[in-house]
């Protein structure tokens, strides 16, 4: 019988063989773990009304968001996101 990575009720049929190496807490490979995680994430994000932006900037202006973001003591993310809010005047609970 031909076992899939991603098939749950099938791991008991591999239970006797010996592994190498520190002890599995997931049976799943890292890959699947990050896809599902990230999945999941996006869910989340969903379901709390956010909405995802992605953009390049030159490596002196990202050094200044980090620097700033860290002097504030938020993350980048919240950091670029109270800027924008300040831009366009929208209230924080707004969104």
């Amino acid at each position: 019988m031909a076992v899939e990575k991603s098939d749950r009720t099938t791991l008991d049929m591999f239970a006797t063989e010996k592994r190498r190496g520190r002890p599995r807490t997931n049976p799943m490979s890292r890959e699947q773990q990050l896809r599902i995680n990230k999945r999941n994430q996006m869910q989340r994000d969903k379901s709390n009304g956010l909405k995802r932006i992605e953009f390049k900037v030159s490596e002196a202006l990202f050094n200044a968001l980090n620097d700033k973001a860290l002097d504030s003591n938020l993350t980048r993310g919240q950091l670029i996101e109270s800027i924008l809010q300040e831009q366009f005047d929208i209230d924080a609970d707004h969104s």
